[in-house]
């Protein structure tokens, strides 16, 4: 310890520096008084929110609002704490009108250190974290109580409404995006419709309904034709019988009979030939206008495919619409409203100038010490034993000759002979 060997010792430096300590201790308690006299208080309020989970199962109508809610609040918060918004914050409860002097950029500053927002995540089902939040707690920390509670509800106010805005805004985007698409999607089968139609006017082609009545009908006048052939058979064979069994005369009319019947059955026949000529040309096409037409069928039934699809989609992002108008989907209520704060959370000042004044006493021993070390001297008798071995045979007092202490002496003296 250097000149500090034992307790008296360090008794003795202490009345050797006591006037150093004093005017240490003295201006450190003053700054001490004078800094915790300086400090605002601080006054906390907090407002609690919870994610209530939707009312209807997903598996029954599920919302469009995809993504975990961690990530939503996440984004909620950054809204939050922009520039714009916090300022105007300000402005609503006139926070910090005891400092003027502080520019926007320091009051969006202090007001970003003065809030939070905390989240708790929800109990995890099975081994993945599907970043659900369950509570979430908005904090703030303001001069007074009033604006403590004032801005803990009013942030907690706009996460709740900038929540319910960005969820119907998602599924309104949604819905209108989907939409958009089925209306170009029947356009663009409208459109290809007419394509197909002009095409097959063009090219004398039957529609696909008119292609399978023709080729019914012509399934019609073949089998006529085979029964026309069967009778022309028949008839010609009981001609033939009739010419080897009958007389002459009744052969001749009974061949003349024949022979009316088998000219009718001609007729029939080339009137059934002529219709499946037709017919048949009518369903005959190139192969160039049949690739043309298989490439505007696989086309359409491609179109027609999207359009089912997107169809299904619309009608689901409708669902999810009116589930997220309806307050029937994921939302977020206030459980604990914001309370007005009973006392302050930055400590009493009374404590803050005690402990600067303890802080003042030990750096005037600090330095009270470091004087001794910087000028060391022996000043007893057990410190000279001490350092040099050596031990003193008289150890003279010190005798204060200072001019005060002899006018206070002369004082004395002169007393002494009147009394």
């Amino acid at each position: 310890m250097g000149p500090i060997y034992s307790f008296e010792d360090f008794v003795d430096m202490l009345r050797r520096r006591a006037g150093m300590i004093a005017r240490v201790v003295f201006l450190g308690a003053l700054l001490s008084l004078w800094y915790a006299a300086r400090q605002p208080h601080l006054y906390q309020s907090a407002e609690v929110i919870q994610i209530v989970q939707p009312k209807i199962a997903d598996d029954l109508a599920s919302s469009t609002v995809e993504g975990s809610s961690a990530r939503r609040l996440q984004l909620i918060q950054q809204r939050l704490m922009a520039r714009g918004t916090v300022l105007e914050i300000v402005e609503k409860y006139d926070l910090f009108a005891d400092r003027p002097d502080l520019k926007p950029s320091q009051l969006v500053i202090l007001m970003r250190e003065s809030i939070s927002i905390e989240g708790i995540a929800a109990a995890r089902e099975g081994f993945s974290d599907d970043g659900t939040i369950s509570v979430l707690t908005i904090i703030a920390r303001m001069p007074t109580a009033e604006q403590a509670q004032q801005v803990a509800h009013e942030f907690a106010r706009r996460t709740i409404e900038l929540s319910v805005n960005s969820r119907i805004e998602l599924a309104r985007e949604t819905l209108t995006f989907f939409a958009e698409q089925e209306v170009a999607l029947a356009a663009d089968l409208n459109a290809l419709e007419d394509d197909i139609a002009r095409f097959r006017t063009a090219n004398n082609l039957t529609s696909p309904g008119d292609a399978e009545f023709r080729r019914a009908e012509l399934a019609t006048i073949n089998g006529g034709l085979l029964d026309i052939a069967r009778e022309q058979i028949g008839i010609r064979r009981a001609a033939d019988h009739a010419s080897a069994t009958e007389r002459p005369a009744t052969a001749q009319r009974m061949l003349a009979g024949f022979q009316e019947q088998l000219a009718t059955l001609d007729a029939q026949r080339d009137l059934l030939v002529g219709r499946k000529s037709e017919l048949e040309a009518s369903l005959e096409t190139s192969p160039e206008v049949e690739r043309q037409l298989d490439v505007f069928q696989r086309r359409q039934g491609q179109l027609r495919t999207s359009l089912d699809t997107i169809t299904a989609r619309r009608s689901e992002a409708e669902v999810g619409f009116r589930l997220e108008t309806g307050h029937q989907s994921e939302r977020l209520t206030v459980i604990e409203p914001a309370a007005l704060p009973d006392y302050s959370i930055s400590g009493g000042r009374k404590r803050l100038a005690i402990m600067g004044t303890l802080a003042s006493v030990m750096v005037a021993l600090v330095l009270a010490f470091v004087q001794e070390l910087r000028h060391p001297v022996l000043r007893s008798a057990a410190q000279m034993q001490r350092e040099t071995g050596l031990t003193p045979v008289v150890s003279i007092p010190v005798l204060d000759t200072r001019r005060k202490r002899r006018l206070r002496d002369l004082w004395r003296r002169q007393a002494t002979p009147d009394a």
